[in-house]
């Protein structure tokens, strides 16, 4: 099970009050000159050579170019999204899956976290859930993997913990079919600041359960929410829930404390993929596109350290690696260019520019 309340927690009290005030006096001069001036566009488009570069890549990154960036023809897209189940990454990614629906050697994934990394990076990369190898994938998963310490309940009807059952849910309604019961139990878990957080649910005796919201827990709810939503006819009160924890995060300008107004966490404003179950400015800003949100001045500062992340030659690198990890390797020299910063990056800031407010 994942702790992610507690783990950041713990990393919160690590962090010098010294280090925020840094930061944060940069963020100022750089929100003072974006204030005062109108971005130019060349802040939002990307170049004839980015696209190329972008495009020089696996057919994962290929085709969501084609579709968010390059506005190429859906049935082109839709061609080049069909080779991520026999090419490159999401081929390899599936080749490790064994027959018993799991990846990672059994010692390594007693608790199935290597196979939900797994399966939410193969949604990620687009593999096409009507495809032959997708249906083989999610039937060994739906057929042979249960949680053992919850007397053998199947994978995909989830566990206890918002954060974890956030992306079965996703997992589920987009690679099988929506699982009503799951969702339900997610709205009844919701806390009344909007969000989730895996500590409301945990309680030891050192440890009362938490009411306050958790970022990480939060932004994995949503996004199991959302494919929920598309998989399943329209609900009500899913949209009220999902609208709520989309506020939980505005409010807080997408990272930073409610009550004090400072950086709850400054490697929240480093960019990784995959992200695992970690929160960051740029996936929340990359939900909120992906939702439809019309983007508004809560934003702005976000959007801010989107484009202070930038390098000079117009590309975003890799941040940091989480320790976190699933069989495949895509990306992995921290410091060098990233093709996946790079391009969800760029249709945020597209998404972005096309607002008005």
């Amino acid at each position: 099970m994942l702790h992610d309340h507690s783990k950041n927690c713990s990393r919160l009290r690590a962090h010098a009050a010294t280090a925020r005030r840094r930061y944060s006096a940069r963020l100022k001069k750089a929100q003072t000159s974006c204030y005062n001036e109108t971005l130019r566009l060349s802040d939002y488009v990307p170049r004839a050579a980015h696209l190329k570069w972008l495009l020089d890549s696996d057919p994962a990154i290929r085709w969501q170019v084609m579709r968010d960036l390059a506005d190429d023809a859906p049935d082109a897209a839709a061609l080049e999204r069909s080779r991520v189940a026999t090419d490159g990454w999401g081929a390899n990614l599936l080749a490790r899956q064994s027959p018993a629906g799991k990846w990672g050697r059994s010692h390594e994934d007693r608790g199935l976290l290597i196979t939900l990394y797994s399966l939410v990076v193969l949604k990620d990369l687009g593999l096409d859930a009507d495809s032959k190898p997708a249906r083989k994938m999610i039937d060994r998963v739906d057929k042979h993997l249960v949680f053992t310490w919850l007397q053998d309940r199947p994978f995909l009807r989830g566990e206890i913990e918002p954060c974890i059952n956030g992306r079965i849910l996703g997992i589920g309604s987009y690679f099988k079919a929506p699982n009503h019961a799951l969702a339900n139990q997610l709205l009844r878990e919701q806390l009344e600041d909007g969000g989730w957080n895996c500590e409301a649910q945990l309680e030891s005796p050192k440890r009362p359960k938490s009411r306050r919201s958790s970022f990480h827990t939060t932004i994995c709810v949503l996004e199991g929410l959302l494919e929920y939503e598309r998989a399943a006819r329209k609900s009500a009160a899913v949209t009220r829930a999902r609208k709520r924890a989309e506020n939980y995060l505005l409010e807080r300008r997408m990272f930073r404390s409610l009550r004090s107004g400072e950086i709850i966490d400054t490697r929240w404003l480093r960019f990784s993929f995959p992200t695992f179950w970690h929160y960051d400015v740029l996936r929340g800003l990359d939900y909120l596109r992906n939702a439809g949100v019309k983007p508004d001045s809560r934003v702005r500062e976000a959007i801010d350290i989107v484009l202070e992340r930038r390098h000079q030659n117009g590309r975003w690198p890799l941040n940091l690696l989480h320790r976190e990890h699933i069989p495949l390797e895509m990306e992995t020299a921290v410091g060098s260019a990233s093709r996946w910063n790079t391009l969800r990056a760029l249709r945020v800031l597209r998404w972005y520019n096309g607002s008005t407010f």
